[in-house]
């Protein structure tokens, strides 16, 4: 029998064991099989490879980042919090069987897969939090027609929105609806791939024969001949014919000779349909070294920023009271995303603390080096004298009457 630390509060005291059971749409993404799953919806879409690349890409990049509580002060400045209660949570287990970054994935993951977004719901004792749950269909959602304000329902009880965090796309759809058709042509050209390979890689045939077969006959005729030609296993076999029969072979039709190009069309589709760019989920026709460079760029500014932002604002909004939100927010470091190779960033470093930009404790930091005595200073070490006489560029300060005499030659 397991003893939990804490007690758990009324809207989970009954919980189903099937509830915390990953649905088939998780199982299918996390593990790769699904059972069951109707067409399009649901993990039969997540078995389109392209379609478990977008989501998983997008999911897992948001739960890599590093979480940070931001307390800012009255002067407009912000420091790290790092020993916050909701950072250590986050950062750590937020239940005794999910860890935070997969919290953060799964709830990312179902924004993507599911139209009534991801939700979790936070459990409060004595107005502290104990722990995270996440529940990926036992919480029901319903909108007001007017004002649009949610009404959350767990096992028919109404559940106070003050303690559900709720992720969810625009349009009131998640970009796997918006794209299924696109990715029912996808499943259908793997469908139709699978049929050709399983034929032998061959297109099909006609028996012609002058002689009349009748209907048993063409039955017999037809059963001999898959027996001993059709399927892989059967590939490269000699067919025996009989009674003047010949085998006249079909050839590819245009949409089988350009099979290829249709399928990675497909996958382009399903890109847009994300906003992934193409060479995240493989296709790398027209990738190159510089512009592989840009589209991961474009892959942090244009597809992941708005999902972290969103789940900046849904975390924020249930972790912190509303008198705590003037004073904290949660940030995902998004400086693991953007970190270059070190000589770069050493350039870019130096560059801004000469311009004064930052002060070498703060480009300190970004190396997670300790700050030292004296760093929080805006100075350019490049061109600041001090009294140990050192001078422009770092070099030397020399004597006036010295520095005359040697430009005239005088010794």
């Amino acid at each position: 029998m397991k003893i939990w630390p804490f007690s758990r509060s009324a809207p989970t005291e009954n919980r189903d064991s099937s509830v915390s059971a990953p649905d088939a749409v998780m199982e299918a993404l996390w593990t790769g099989s699904a059972s069951g799953a109707s067409a399009l919806s649901g993990a039969s879409a997540l078995r389109v490879p392209a379609v478990a690349a977008a989501v998983r890409v997008i999911s897992e990049a948001a739960a890599t980042l590093y979480i940070r509580v931001m307390e800012r002060a009255e002067d407009g400045t912000e420091t790290e919090d790092k020993n916050h209660a909701v950072g250590v949570l986050l950062r750590g287990d937020v239940n005794s069987w999910t860890g935070g970054f997969e919290l953060v994935r799964d709830l990312t993951a179902d924004a993507l897969t599911r139209d009534w977004g991801g939700m979790a719901w936070v459990n409060r004792i004595g107005g502290e939090i104990r722990e995270v749950i996440r529940y990926s269909t036992a919480i029901t959602v319903a909108y007001d027609t007017w004002s649009g304000e949610p009404t959350y329902r767990f096992d028919g009880r109404i559940m106070d929105s003050a303690n559900i965090i709720h992720v969810r796309g625009p349009f009131d759809r998640c970009p796997l609806t918006l794209a299924a058709d696109a990715i029912g042509v996808a499943k259908e050209m793997e469908r139709h791939a699978g049929s050709l390979f399983k034929n032998a890689a061959r297109p099909g045939g006609v028996l012609e024969t002058s002689k009349p077969l009748g209907d048993e006959g063409v039955k017999k005729m037809l059963k001999g001949w898959k027996a001993s030609q059709e399927g892989s296993a059967n590939a490269g076999k000699t067919p025996i014919l009989w009674d003047g029969t010949t085998f006249k072979q079909m050839s590819l039709n245009s949409v089988d000779s350009q099979f290829l190009e249709l399928r990675t069309f497909q996958i382009l589709e399903i890109a847009r349909a994300f906003r992934v760019p193409p060479s995240m989920l493989f296709e790398l026709d027209r990738a190159t070294w510089s512009n592989s460079e840009q589209m991961g760029f474009e892959f942090l500014t244009y597809t992941l920023e708005p999902w972290l932002r969103a789940l900046e604002a849904a975390l924020s909004r249930v972790l912190f009271s509303r008198e705590e939100r003037a004073r904290f927010r949660i940030v995902f470091d998004r400086d693991d995303l953007t970190r270059a190779d070190l000589t770069a960033r050493a350039t870019a470093i130096s560059s801004l603390i000469s311009a004064k930009v930052i002060n070498p404790n703060e480009g300190r930091s970004w190396l997670d080096l300790a700050p030292y005595a004296g760093g929080e200073e805006f100075s350019n070490p490049h061109i600041n004298t001090d009294a140990s006489g050192i001078g422009h560029n770092g070099g030397l300060a020399l004597d006036d009457d010295k520095t005359g005499d040697a430009e005239n030659g005088s010794e």
